[in-house]
């Protein structure tokens, strides 16, 4: 079980955007990195292209962020957080906080 996953709320823990949250759009695995909206964006030239009706020019674009600079935001404590996994009676593995305890699935 990953600790961080799509859509989840991340803060980010080292870099130029320390400090800055935002939604996870993608996950690389063999990168061992993450698409963060608003986090590591980066400026990418682009080539004009008529046959595919693309305006050349420079686009600002979110680039990958390794997993390890990456947390969990808890929004009850309004912090950065740690997840363990907890097996449920049912038998679910789901993710927790491990400050609080509280589920991070829902």
């Amino acid at each position: 079980m990953h600790k961080i996953k799509k859509g989840d709320r991340v803060i980010a823990l080292a870099g130029k955007d320390k400090g800055k949250l935002g939604k996870v759009l993608r996950i690389m695995p063999a990168k061992c990195s993450a698409i963060v909206e608003g986090i590591n964006c980066v400026k990418k030239h682009i080539k004009p292209n008529p046959k595919k009706n693309v305006v050349g020019g420079i686009v600002v674009q979110e680039a990958g962020i390794h997993l390890t600079n990456l947390a969990l935001y808890n929004p009850i404590s309004k912090k950065a957080d740690k997840v363990g996994s907890k097996v449920l009676e049912d038998g679910r593995r789901v993710r927790v906080f491990k400050s609080n305890g509280e589920l991070v699935d829902i």
